[in-house]
């Protein structure tokens, strides 16, 4: 990055290069491969007739179902002749220009560690179970394939504008917690969704939450929470839909017509919005997780 691009001032480890690629994958042992596996249970108990067609069919194509953490090099094989991609290890949460330039290459980082027995319902950074199940199905879909290398692609230049909090917003909403319409009915295809329990029932069927068509421009205007459920939920067409509306846009003129912050609420419902449900906000009103509030 040119020198008066602000980066993110994270350590780098010294056993790994500029791109923040582990040398090898970490060797899981017992104990790591029945984590996954409970986890993998846990949320394929929960996801068949609420996880995207798209996300599902990934499951299948990649073999998630074998049993313990993958091993990234047979998982990029196969990843690889599907739609080009393939899956590098990192030592954590890596420098955003550095994620930038592995998702315009199709590379996609992942944890290289698994979470234990004592957050195994809840981890701040994501790991190899965040990271493999929860994203890498998307990456078998062509569409969905060509939309994350696109991102990528705008990274830097959202670096460049110093509005890297708006792009942010986008996968927030997309990438991480986005929905799409399927024959009529919503279903998940964000990975923070999809690889955590509570989440994937409340966005799809608890009456708290928005949801709301994607727009590009009102989405990267909009405040997100980083831990806890989402207010507010936005969903696409299409994969389609979601690849057009982004790579379609003129990002340099959204770019300078944008404040340094947020203009709406992430509970926010404005006159624009096309409402696909009017949440009534009520696990956020009455103090969220930190409240012990259902999100039923």
């Amino acid at each position: 990055m040119p020198a008066d691009v602000f980066t993110a001032p994270l350590k780098r480890p010294a056993h790994v290069g500029e791109n923040w690629i582990e040398p090898h994958q970490a060797e899981y042992g017992a104990t790591d491969h029945a984590i996954w596996n409970d986890l993998y249970a846990r949320q394929m108990d929960l996801l068949p007739g609420r996880a995207s067609s798209a996300f599902l069919a990934g499951l299948d194509k990649l073999d998630l179902a074998a049993g313990g953490v993958p091993e990234f090099g047979a998982l990029s094989e196969r990843l690889d002749a599907l739609t080009g991609w393939t899956i590098v290890p990192v030592p954590m949460l890596i420098p955003d220009h550095v994620f930038f330039w592995h998702l315009a290459n199709r590379r996609f980082p992942a944890g290289n560690f698994i979470r234990t027995r004592a957050t195994f319902d809840y981890i701040e950074q994501p790991d190899v179970f965040h990271d493999v199940f929860g994203h890498v199905p998307m990456l078998t879909d062509p569409t969905y394939a060509d939309y994350m290398q696109e991102y990528g692609r705008a990274g830097w230049k959202a670096m460049r504008y110093n509005r890297l909090k708006a792009l942010g917003a986008l996968y927030w909403y997309t990438v991480e917690f986005g929905l799409v319409m399927e024959a009529g009915e919503v279903r998940a295809y964000g990975a923070g969704i999809l690889s955590g329990p509570s989440e994937v029932v409340y966005a799809l069927t608890s009456p708290s939450p928005n949801r709301i068509m994607l727009n590009v421009d009102r989405v990267m205007r909009t405040d997100y929470v980083i831990d806890d459920l989402q207010p507010t939920y936005f969903v696409i067409e299409s994969f389609r839909d979601l690849y057009h509306q982004t790579v379609e846009r003129d990002f340099d003129r959204l770019y300078r017509s944008l404040g340094p912050g947020f203009t709406y609420a992430n509970t926010a419902v404005i006159d624009v919005d096309n409402v696909v449900t009017r949440g009534t906000l009520e696990y956020h009103l009455r103090g969220g997780r930190g409240s012990g509030a259902s999100p039923a």
